[in-house]
């Protein structure tokens, strides 16, 4: 479960821009910047929305990206929360040539947050960003989760549940020694109830170097899917999960595979032997693979056409976000 910090959770979900404050360590590099601290009220907050300071000029001197560009990222990104107000203050060069920073001013309409500022640098390609504070590679543009969406539509063939149609597509990588992951499922089962449209998928992301018994139990649910189908998966994760403790060591995580097995009707020998098979592990291997090819870091971690989430996000955020990108897609969500 690396970088399962609450604060990756929230940065997973948002694509690293939904924290209020990106308090930069670099503000001293913009020039003539506002303090939007002291924009902000000491007294109680106010009823209406603050007023953030209006943009110098003299501060977009890139010629890439465009004000348009940023704000339709910025849509894309925190539309889905009506309360959040922002304002794209500057759109600077750097030294390095094609490398632009972006400043924004974000507050909320009810004033009942502190205004904060975001920086982020674009890359030179146009199409990534590194947000000041954090060193993950996010995904820029006006469709920043389209090259993922493709990617995940063909490649994520893992077991699923709900629709057959991938119009909207939710897929779940997890470790099943990752209790973040245990945690999520709660949510991940709300999910499968409140969007029948949606095909939800599991792709396993076993964090070896942190979790030895991960790879054996991600090879077991790949050949419980392929002996007993989609119904005897899910029913396998459920049962690994709520056994979890005993993945700890090569016994327990034997023991405690062979009972999954055992719940849903299947033979734990005939598993056992499947599990170390070349194909089973090319299986477990694609999957990885995925995961890294989409930038994940970390479990849990879903990807809703194309756009990063964490699935131990409060569920009604959680559900608004899915909402929100269905619109933006122009698919059916319930």
């Amino acid at each position: 479960m690396i970088r399962t910090s609450a604060r990756f959770a929230s940065l997973c979900a948002l694509v690293a821009l939904s924290l209020p404050v990106f308090q930069a360590a670099a503000q001293q590099d913009v020039p003539s910047a506002p303090d939007a601290s002291a924009a902000a009220p000491s007294a109680p907050a106010p009823a209406s929305a603050p007023v953030l300071p209006k943009p110098d000029p003299a501060n977009f001197t890139a010629a890439s990206p465009t004000k348009e560009t940023v704000n339709a990222f910025l849509q894309t990104n925190w539309g889905f929360d009506e309360s959040r107000i922002w304002q794209v203050w500057a759109i600077l060069k750097t030294p390095v040539e094609g490398v632009s920073k972006v400043v924004v001013l974000t507050s909320d309409k009810a004033g009942k947050q502190k205004p904060g500022q975001l920086e982020f640098f674009v890359l030179p390609d146009g199409k990534h960003i590194i947000a000041v504070g954090d060193d993950n590679l996010i995904p820029f543009g006006e469709h920043p989760f389209a090259d993922a969406r493709a990617l995940t539509r063909l490649r994520a063939d893992g077991p699923y549940r709900g629709a057959t149609a991938k119009d909207l597509e939710i897929v779940e990588f997890a470790d099943y020694v990752c209790p973040h992951c245990k945690e999520a499922q709660a949510n991940m089962d709300k999910l499968a109830v409140d969007f029948p449209k949606a095909r939800i998928v599991f792709e396993n992301f076993p964090l070896e170097a942190i979790h030895p018994q991960a790879r054996l139990a991600a090879a077991y649910s790949v050949c419980v899917a392929k002996q007993g189908g989609s119904d005897a998966f899910f029913t396998f994760v459920s049962a690994v999960f709520e056994g979890q403790d005993g993945l700890a060591t090569a016994d327990g995580a034997a023991l405690t595979l062979n009972s999954a097995v055992v719940k849903v009707g299947l033979e734990p020998a005939k598993i056992a032997a499947c599990a170390t098979t070349p194909e089973i592990q090319q299986a477990v291997d694609a999957s990885v693979k995925l995961a890294k090819d989409l930038n994940i870091n970390g479990t849990p971690t879903l990807i809703v056409n194309g756009r990063q989430v964490s699935p131990n996000l409060p569920y009604d955020t959680l559900k608004q976000i899915i909402l929100y990108q269905a619109k933006l897609d122009g698919v059916a969500a319930q």
